[in-house]
């Protein structure tokens, strides 16, 4: 017999903690491996947790409601055989010293924002309603979609989407940040994503000297082959031709030339990644941004690639993405053109070193080069915007890097293949 302890896993880049929503196997039970055990959330999202073993569950140390730091233990499975009782829970080895468990935010009382209506209300649930100035009474007429009718983070946003605004006084925390307001002004509450997307973009801003290049790229012959593509690809592939893959195999092959680019900042170190993980910004329905993770894209063909973006931003807009499909960005790319920008400053994720936008396509005069001289022709272009860290790329290299993405799709027809 081995006894085994669980501890809360990875769930996104910058994420600390989750609360534990629900246990989905009781002590005593037999798990499978890899069977969901529990149900947790973070500011991004919610999500099953699998069992990296087989066995029966001996232990559980994280209870309904906690919030548990990353490398927490959560649990503790009897593998091969009857598990016995267990002396006080040990720390897992691969866990800090320093990580200890939150105490429960549920207490014999019932905590702020926590209506004695028999549904269960995560930590953050009550925490976005606190900031809304949400009463326990009006939390307990929403509606839930969760498991035993309990609301959730998103049934929440939905909800304060669609307030009335009587029911939404505002109440300045901070003196100095009063603002005159006129009567028919409308206050709308920060939600919980905005203000960490928010605070990641400040602090990313504030640490790193941002510098963007800008280049100009004809992807006329670019846009031919698609359009002479697209209804032969969908047919045989089942996967829509968006200009997004196309796009990507360009960035992928330039990050191949200039492996710095594809790399993180570690205070005085540089971690030049080997795996290419293209973050590709995804913009939600409610507004928000999320960052899903296309994972070795240098290995992936057209159509692979073509399936996995249709697949990731499915999900993205249906809040059914894992965490391990928002972690491990090495390079991240965002679709301006998608609202029709024709360039812009994006800023950096980190710890990566370098963003790249990509602008509108659009029909322009241009002077092209042929036999008989030079001549102005209708030809599709456009911008491509590339932000890098000024600590670790200096404007030449970042800027022969997007030049490089560039040439890549003028050329595209020379090097493109399913």
């Amino acid at each position: 017999m081995a006894e085994v302890t669980i501890v809360m896993p990875t769930m996104g880049e910058s994420v600390m903690e989750a609360t534990v929503l629900q246990w989905l196997k009781q002590e005593g039970d037999l798990i499978a491996e890899e069977e969901s055990i529990l149900e947790v959330a973070t500011d991004k999202v919610d999500s099953e947790v699998p069992a990296p073993y087989a066995g029966r569950l001996q232990r559980v140390l994280a209870q309904q409601g906690e919030v548990v730091k990353i490398g927490a233990p959560i649990a503790i499975i009897a593998t091969k055989g009857e598990a016995a009782p267990l002396p006080a829970p040990v720390v897992a080895p691969s866990a800090p010293a320093s990580v200890s468990l939150k105490q429960p935010m549920s207490t014999p009382h019932s905590p702020p924002h926590q209506p004695n209506d028999g549904r269960f209300y995560s930590p953050l649930v009550r925490s976005i309603a606190q900031q809304a100035n949400i009463t326990p009474q009006e939390l307990s007429q929403i509606p839930g979609t969760g498991q035993d009718n309990r609301v959730t983070k998103r049934d929440l946003l939905a909800y304060l989407q669609h307030r009335p605004q009587a029911g939404m006084p505002f109440q300045s925390k901070a003196p100095e940040a009063q603002v005159p307001m006129a009567p028919d002004d409308e206050v709308i509450q920060l939600a919980r994503m905005r203000q960490v997307i928010a605070e990641r973009m400040v602090e990313s801003k504030r640490t790193i000297p941002h510098v963007t290049s800008f280049v100009e790229a004809d992807v006329t012959d670019l846009v031919q082959w698609r359009n002479q593509h697209k209804g032969v690809f969908e047919q045989a592939t089942g996967a829509k031709l968006t200009y997004t893959p196309l796009l990507l195999q360009a960035i992928v092959r330039a990050l191949q030339d200039f492996p710095m680019l594809n790399a993180w900042m570690a205070k005085d170190r540089i971690v030049k990644k080997k795996a290419i993980n293209i973050g590709l910004a995804v913009a939600l329905p409610d507004g928000n941004l999320i960052v899903p993770v296309i994972k070795h894209a240098d290995q992936l063909s057209l159509v692979e690639l073509a399936h996995q973006i249709q697949s990731i931003v499915h999900k993205a807009r249906h809040n059914q993405l894992v965490p391990d499909e928002l972690t491990e960005a090495t390079y991240t790319v965002s679709n301006l053109g998608s609202f029709q920008n024709l360039m812009g400053t994006p800023i950096i994720m980190q710890p990566q070193v370098a963003i790249l936008a990509l602008g509108a396509i659009v029909k322009k005069p241009a002077v092209v080069e042929v036999p008989q001289g030079d001549s102005i022709a209708v030809r599709q272009k456009m911008y491509l915007s590339h932000s890098y860290d000024h600590r670790v790329i200096d404007g030449a290299l970042g800027g022969r890097f997007v030049k490089q993405v560039a040439t890549y799709l003028e050329a595209f027809v020379d090097w493109v293949s399913w």
